[in-house]
């Protein structure tokens, strides 16, 4: 089986370079493949007569650094079929971010030798004066996700090659961190060449020092820099649940939360209504607040955790969204609609005694009349077209009349009962949310009124003593200032 051999080039000059490694190189009778040309060792190899054959072409050609990777490792299976040994030489260690090392080694056709070379972590960890045992990240500046990085300890981006790649890790950071920042890029740690530049995070990517030696130092970042990420925020709940912490925290339950919690809730909603994103930030976070904070109380009493609330819904959505994270076919959003009802159903592994099962107890009745015969309607218990509802509506009516025609008043509240509940068939028929509806012209009946007030106010005017023409004429004032 044919086999290459591949070593490290280190961090700095070739000086830093094991005796028994550049003994090989020298002595190498035939081309020797590297990654990049771009490294003093190659440089300094060069000018003694070795000869390197390089991919640096690739990443000229391709637009993602995995298909450059790709690339030059298909390049040197290829190579390494047609001879009975290849040397590949790599920046650094081969086991250090090393991704065309780690797709060699994957492969089982050709016989992969990692021969060794110099590590630059421990000269940058002398060069910075951190010890890692504080906490550490190493992060490759070409493939990382914002989501992975943890700003309470040391984070060392290597691959830095050019500009680009700089610019990309800065506009990351740039989302948690303020722009006068301070970084430390670090070129060639450890060697003579070694240069340490301290800039501010957005000038990042201004330097031209960048090169293949350049790794970028990111130092522990303060609690208050940190409000924005949510371990931040359960440490804050959970100091206010501490003892010592805040009186009225503590003695929170779930059942003193209630009232709460649904406020929040309809909070949220005039925020959107209102189309004000200042206030829905403010009303999502005060409902986020609610969420941690009953998972506070579940943990402070050993029941369960914010961990196993994230955990239920984060399985719920990949279970009820195979067609996105598994191989089911979905033409549209009904198909979406069906296929969550019956996931739904397999999910809680119970039949339920009724279609109607399942609607919250303490819904507002217009919602909870919505939901009765939206869930009705899945087995097909409706009218034919939304003309019988209209004609339900008109018998509703009537019934209505004659029923305060009688002057009673239990028959009177469930003839407007059955007005409303045929009110919100007629809005689940044009696909309106009732509640939602109702809050609109609450809102807009606040608001006119209002204008009303302040109207009679500025003329001197006690409301009381407001005739009602002058009220609807500023009503009328209202609705055409909307």
């Amino acid at each position: 089986m044919s086999k290459i051999e591949i070593i490290g080039l280190g961090a700095g000059d070739v000086n830093q370079l094991p005796f028994g490694i550049y003994k090989k190189l020298i002595q190498a009778e035939t081309v020797i493949y590297t990654r990049t040309l771009d490294h003093p060792v190659i440089e300094s190899l060069q000018g003694e007569g070795v000869q390197f054959e390089a991919f640096d072409h690739m990443y000229e050609e391709e637009e993602q650094f995995g298909a450059v990777y790709e690339r030059i490792t298909s390049a040197l299976m290829e190579q390494a079929k047609a001879a009975e040994t290849l040397i590949y030489t790599v920046p650094g260690h081969p086991m250090l971010a090393e991704k065309t090392v780690q797709l060699l080694l994957e492969q089982t056709e050709v016989e992969v030798k990692v021969i060794g070379g110099q590590s630059y972590l421990d000269d940058l960890f002398t060069t910075l004066n951190i010890d890692p045992i504080e906490g550490f990240q190493f992060v490759d500046g070409t493939s990382f996700n914002r989501s992975q990085l943890d700003y309470r300890h040391h984070i060392i981006f290597c691959q830095v090659y050019d500009r680009f790649v700089a610019s990309e890790v800065k506009l990351s950071l740039l989302e948690d961190l303020p722009p006068d920042y301070e970084v430390v890029i670090v070129e060639a740690a450890g060697s003579t060449q070694e240069k340490i530049t301290r800039v501010p995070l957005e000038e990042l990517d201004h330097t031209m020092e960048i090169s293949n030696l350049t790794s970028v130092y990111i130092p522990p970042a303060s609690e208050n820099l940190l409000h924005h990420s949510f371990n931040r925020l359960r440490e804050v709940m959970a100091t206010l649940r501490a003892p010592g912490g805040c009186p009225w925290d503590r003695k929170q339950t779930h059942e003193s939360l209630r009232e709460y919690s649904i406020e929040e809730v309809y909070e949220l909603i005039d925020a959107i209504d209102s189309e004000d994103d200042a206030n829905i930030i403010e009303e999502l976070g005060d409902i986020l607040m609610h969420v941690v904070l009953h998972s506070q109380i579940g943990e402070d009493d050993g029941y369960f955790t914010i961990d196993d609330v994230i955990r239920s819904i984060t399985d719920k959505m990949i279970f009820r969204h195979p067609h996105v994270f598994s191989d089911t076919k979905v033409d549209s959003v009904d198909d979406v609609n069906r296929n969550w009802e019956e996931l739904k159903k397999a999910e809680k592994g119970e039949e339920r005694i009724s279609v109607l099962d399942g609607i919250p107890k303490h819904l507002p009745s217009l919602a909870k009349a919505f939901n009765l015969q939206k869930k009705a309607a899945k087995v097909g218990f409706e009218w034919e077209d939304v003309s019988g509802v209209w004609e339900k509506l008109d018998e509703e009516l009537k019934e209505v009349q004659e029923a305060i025609k009688n002057d009673t008043q239990s028959e009177m509240e469930d003839e407007f009962g059955d007005v409303l509940f045929v009110l919100a068939n007629l809005a689940r028929y044009y696909k309106i949310n009732p509640e939602v509806a109702l809050n609109r012209a609450n809102n807009k009946f606040r608001s006119r009124f209002t204008y009303i007030e302040e109207q009679l106010k500025e003329k001197g005017i006690d409301i009381k003593q407001a005739s009602l023409e002058e009220m609807d004429a500023y009503w009328d004032e209202a609705k055409e200032r909307e």
